[in-house]
């Protein structure tokens, strides 16, 4: 399987660009790097049929977030507000950057 490059971190605000939850924001919880997919909080929500067990002694239906594939969301700029593509920047230190598109600000903090 081909991996593509990614530039949404964990903790990154994202926007749904595709898909049932189209136009949500959410906060980036996990990213599956294997499958070119991120879970995000609260969206792309499915219910999972659980048995009781010791971790779960009710057991039923459980609602969490699946993951959803990078292409159907885009980063958001803190500054601007807006899902932006970003481009790498390297500082006078050498350090790597993400740099929004529209207003060149930084997005790394």
């Amino acid at each position: 399987m081909l991996r593509e490059r990614c530039n949404i971190r964990k903790n990154d605000k994202v926007k749904i660009i595709a898909g049932k939850d189209k136009g949500k924001i959410g906060k980036v919880l996990n990213p599956v790097r294997k499958k070119n997919r991120l879970i995000v909080e609260n969206i792309n929500m499915v219910k999972i049929h659980s048995k009781p067990s010791a971790t779960n002694r009710q057991g039923g239906i459980l609602e969490r977030e699946a993951p959803i594939h990078i292409s159907n969301m885009m980063l958001m700029c803190n500054k601007c507000l807006t899902p932006v593509r970003v481009k790498f920047q390297e500082l006078e230190d050498g350090k790597k950057v993400r740099v929004c598109r529209k207003c060149n600000e930084s997005i790394d903090a």
